[in-house]
């Protein structure tokens, strides 16, 4: 059996620790230009020097993403970048444009080079063409079937990696090169700045009749005629490891530290477990199943892997996610008292219960019993966000837990 990695994504410093402490063994993050995720908070070069050392301190490799489709104009800072990541020595680059990818192999020559699903990698030829050209790893066209995959598997070198997504967003244009965002809004999803206007609610309004707008029906709930579900594959991890796949990739860059520590931890697990043994992994599935649904998430799907999906099954007839938990905030440091201190991210009160979500795959009720300021002030609630303050549970939470609350359905 190929040797499995999990790569979690991250979207800020405090994000690929927790991806790190929760079952990464890899993240990938976006510096400050030349990824596509401009709108991600993103790292600095001195967050970037920060996260690899946690991260290598604790065996996780990181890879950074430079994979815009780059104008005359970008070429000049790519080199100015690349010359700067020379010292930084990420674990590989994510690229998609071949200009890009010269400039990576004479900067970096030592560098691993990774070629991103933007680059519409749909046969064995591509992922052929791409390892004479020196990279080590392609990532599959979301578009593709496990069949084909397979497939390409049985054309490629053994030594050649391959990596496609097990969780996440999809994108309703071939893998994710889209003009929507730059013809609605001016902004270019293929530099890294979309607005994501395949989420929005849509309607027609007639010539003669301007205003009266009349909406698109596809069922009673209205029309989101290029709305995708999410893609899950916890169920179907077997198949994946069969299809000759090396890398799983968490789709999700832009999401908060709660999303990344629930889809890493219950996806790592489940990879140890299938790896340990088939049946410890089926027993547990309906574990998995529920931990997985405790992220915020639209309606889950297989995505392409095992059929193409008509519009009944891809394209999803809302824009509600389901949030099952809200995110409180991870503790950081804990007192000889038990008291612990975090950041607060979201509205909490002492005599809730909320829960205790630990690395391990342990998740503990605990209700709060009290709530203090940094000076030591007592206060019955914690409503402002990003208030520093010690809380106490009781004396069970432990550094980087992350704490949540049960949730309702978000409608956004």
């Amino acid at each position: 059996m190929r040797k499995l990695e999990l790569l979690i994504p991250a979207g800020s410093l405090d994000v690929l620790k927790t991806a790190v402490l929760y079952g990464a063994d890899a993240v990938y993050l976006g510096g400050e230009a030349f990824g596509l995720r401009a709108k991600a908070k993103n790292f600095t070069n001195e967050e970037i020097k920060e996260g690899i050392a946690f991260a290598h301190e604790r065996g996780v490799k990181v890879y950074i993403t430079a994979n815009i489709f780059a104008h005359n104009d970008d070429l000049a800072g790519v080199e100015e970048y690349f010359t700067e990541l020379k010292e930084i020595k990420p674990d590989a680059l994510i690229i998609s444009d071949p200009g890009v990818f010269e400039i990576a192999r004479r900067i970096l020559p030592e560098m691993e080079i990774h070629i991103s699903t933007q680059a519409n990698n749909t046969n064995y030829g591509t992922f052929l063409f791409w390892y004479k050209q020196g990279a080590k790893r392609v990532v599959t066209a979301r578009e593709l079937s496990l069949k084909e995959i397979r497939e390409i598997r049985e054309h490629i070198p053994e030594d050649m990696e391959i990596e496609s997504f097990i969780h996440g967003a999809m994108c309703i244009s071939y893998s994710g090169r889209c003009l929507l965002s730059n013809f609605l809004t001016g902004r270019d999803a293929n530099q890294g700045a979309c607005t994501h206007p395949c989420r929005w609610k849509y309607a027609v309004a007639e010539e003669t009749r301007p205003g009266e707008w009349m909406p698109v029906y596809e069922n009673e709930r209205g029309s989101y005629i290029f709305n995708s579900r999410d893609l899950c594959m916890i169920e179907h991890i077997p198949e994946m490891v069969e299809a000759g796949i090396d890398s799983f990739k968490i789709e999700g860059r832009m999401k908060t530290a709660l999303y990344v520590a629930t889809v890493a931890r219950t996806y790592r697990i489940a990879i140890d477990d299938y790896l340990e043994s088939p049946e410890k992994y089926q027993s547990k599935m309906e574990w998995y199943k529920s931990e997985i649904r405790k992220c915020t998430h639209r309606e889950y799907i297989t995505g392409f892997y095992f059929h193409k999906p008509g519009t009944e099954s891809q394209v999803y007839g809302s824009n509600t996610y389901v949030k099952p938990y809200t995110y409180l905030g991870t503790v950081g440091a804990v007192r000889g008292d038990g008291l612990v201190h975090l950041e607060q991210k979201n509205k909490f009160s002492v005599g809730e219960t909320i829960e205790i979500m630990k690395p391990d795959g342990r998740n503990l009720r605990v209700e709060v019993k009290g709530i203090f300021t940094e000076d030591g002030t007592a206060q019955e609630s914690a409503p402002h966000p990003k208030q520093q303050l010690w809380v106490d549970l009781g004396g069970i939470a432990e550094p980087q837990d992350i704490l949540r609350r049960e949730d309702e359905a978000l409608d956004l």
